[in-house]
């Protein structure tokens, strides 16, 4: 499989769209924060005021307060999807499956404290999802998006039919979710041997287990 052109680096945000996104992170952890201590009985106007920002401008980030958290539930999936957009470095290839599994297994790999809070903070959300339908909705909503996100990085890599790479996409995004909301709950530390992580290689191997033989990308 011929190997694809590297692109040109996209261009990097302005100083006020670094200061939204950073006020849209900092929204984030408060409210996911809030509703792992305290669940649905959560207010936007309690989010807002812990977070050090008026109502108003609340609502122009967020349409709802379960909106708050998107930031932080699909910060790990978005890695892990730029990770697989990377372009290769040689034309030897691997199974897509070992790509995506390796991808995996360093998206849910905290690089620093800030990252292994951000799991547990997803953690506490998880857990408090139960008895929140809202909330729930979103985990699922970040996960659809992440599947429809998937299918064309992995029509580049592979070159597969849509079907095939449609199945591929559902599995690898069923994968990434059991991991995490197995390890969620259970009491295994972010980055130990019951971490997200090394959930995510077998919950990946039995999840594609099944899929077409796809070459990926070398690693």
């Amino acid at each position: 499989m011929p190997t694809a052109p590297r692109s040109t680096p996209p261009p990097r945000p302005s100083l006020t769209e670094r200061r939204k996104a950073e006020t849209q992170r900092d929204i984030a952890r408060t409210a996911a924060a809030l509703f792992t201590e305290r669940g649905a009985a959560v207010t936007a106007e309690e989010i807002a005021h812990t977070s050090g920002v008026a109502l108003r401008t609340f609502y122009r980030y967020f349409r709802t307060k379960e909106d708050a958290v998107v930031p932080l539930l699909a910060n790990g999936v978005q890695e892990w999807i730029d990770d697989l957009a990377t372009p290769p470095t040689s034309p030897d290839a691997l199974p897509v499956r070992e790509v995506l599994e390796r991808a995996a297994h360093r998206a849910l790999t905290p690089a620093d404290p800030p990252a292994a809070e951000a799991l547990r903070w997803t953690r506490g959300l998880l857990r408090a999802m139960s008895g929140d339908p809202a909330l729930r909705a979103v985990w699922h909503r970040v996960h659809h998006d992440t599947e429809e996100a998937l299918r064309p990085v992995l029509a580049r890599l592979t070159g597969a039919d849509p079907s095939a790479v449609r199945l591929a996409a559902a599995a690898a995004n069923t994968a990434m979710r059991v991991a995490v909301e197995e390890w969620a709950a259970g009491d295994g530390a972010p980055d130990g041997p019951q971490g997200p992580a090394e959930l995510v290689v077998r919950t990946m191997r039995a999840l594609t287990a099944g899929l077409p033989e796809m070459a990926g990308r070398t690693e």
